[in-house]
């Protein structure tokens, strides 16, 4: 650990300091010993600690202080933590990961008052402007201090354009639980991390729980599935698609029409390439649905990339003619490896970005069970 590196910024140490107090406060409950912290006047925190087992780890804390207090044109049952390092409105904030995996990352906010923490995916978050606020609602604040831990989706009073995001809060005493949870949960989609941290509600120990998701429930071999992180070049990023497109990838070899199946690697490519019945390749864009479903029971797809070019905000969005087929994988929701076909020129145009797809799909009734009879709708002779 001492030879991670990570960008300081000086704050007030006097405004931090409950805040890193907090944390160290936490980590004592927990059982852990501290054995070094960072100063309070540098951010992000920089903690290693050894818990009651022996067990010796870091953590780097980018943390912001929650509230409820009222603020004119805003919801009286809000509460919310500001991102603020510095005074300079147009800077962003690179959130780091340890790509060595023996530093965890967490992006908090902490309301000292009420002696919750509430975190937000930091992967997600990494480059995010500076000065914006995320906000929850007084009801998931009462749920964390009844449980002591509690996770949700964020209300979509969020602006427009920012993906769905789900958020994780525990008591104080349950912090080291968080920090477990949150080295478990690098590079999760939003749905899975919701059903993750779910699961985590039931149990203290999270390093089970995410034993029994990762491994247990992903339904390969742990050697078969450490061999999939490896020999893929994004690494533990891979785990959020992969491992749906290792499962649509088998279902669709076993379809007798289907000549050749493979998954496609590289930034900004579709998935997978399936050649049906010696027609021309159809390429097909695989998603995880969100754990939440709509008012009408229907599962939910954030169809839209992490971050978009600042010189073109409509690149967050997909073009319709990247790929054929949308496959939506319905683990999140119903914890079975199955999944879901539309084809992309079935689905609804975005608003305002000509040219590219909405992002918020709702997996109805119209879409396809059937693998075989959408590629059948889709694939032309070659």
């Amino acid at each position: 650990m001492e030879g991670f590196k990570y960008r300081q910024t000086g704050v007030s140490r006097s405004a931090k300091q409950p805040l890193l107090e907090f944390v160290l406060d936490g980590l004592r409950a927990g059982g852990c010993t501290i054995l070094h912290s960072s100063d309070a006047r540098h951010a992000p925190f920089f903690i290693t600690y050894e818990t009651a087992g022996g067990e010796r780890n870091g953590v780097l804390v980018y943390a912001f202080l929650a509230n409820s207090k009222v603020t004119k044109n805003r919801p009286i049952d809000e509460h919310r933590f500001q991102v603020k390092y510095g005074g300079d409105v147009r800077a962003s904030l690179d959130i780091e990961q340890d790509p060595a995996g023996l530093v965890t990352t967490i992006f908090v906010g902490i309301d000292v008052e009420l002696g919750i923490l509430v975190g937000a995916d930091p992967v997600l978050h990494d480059g995010t402007p500076m000065f914006i606020s995320i906000e929850f609602k007084r009801r998931d604040v009462e749920q964390v201090l009844k449980k002591g831990w509690h996770a949700w989706e964020r209300d979509s009073t969020r602006r427009v354009g920012e993906p769905v995001e789900t958020l994780v809060a525990v008591r104080r005493d349950r912090i080291l639980d968080y920090i477990r949870f949150e080295r478990a949960a690098v590079g999760l989609d939003q749905g899975h991390r919701q059903l993750l941290a779910e699961r985590a509600l039931m149990v203290q120990a999270v390093d089970a729980v995410a034993q029994h998701l990762l491994i247990r429930e992903l339904g390969l071999p742990e050697g078969a599935l450490l061999d999939l992180i490896h020999q893929t070049g994004r690494l533990k990023m891979a785990v959020r698609g992969w491992v749906a497109e290792v499962h649509l990838e088998e279902l669709l070899q076993r379809l007798p029409g289907v000549d050749d199946c493979h998954r496609l690697d590289g930034e900004g490519r579709p998935d997978l390439s399936v050649r049906y019945r010696g027609r021309a390749p159809v390429l097909i864009e695989c998603k995880n649905v969100l754990r939440t479903v709509t008012g009408d029971g229907m599962p939910r797809i954030d169809f839209q990339r992490t971050r978009a070019s600042k010189a073109d905000p409509c690149s967050r969005y997909y073009r319709a003619a990247e790929f054929s087929v949308l496959a939506a994988c319905l683990h999140a929701r119903t914890e079975n490896w199955e999944f879901k076909f539309a084809p992309t020129a079935a689905l609804p145009p975005h608003a305002t970005c000509a040219g590219r797809l909405k992002s918020a799909l709702k997996v109805d009734a119209s879409w396809y069970a059937d693998a075989e009879a959408v590629l059948d709708l889709v694939s032309v002779r070659a």
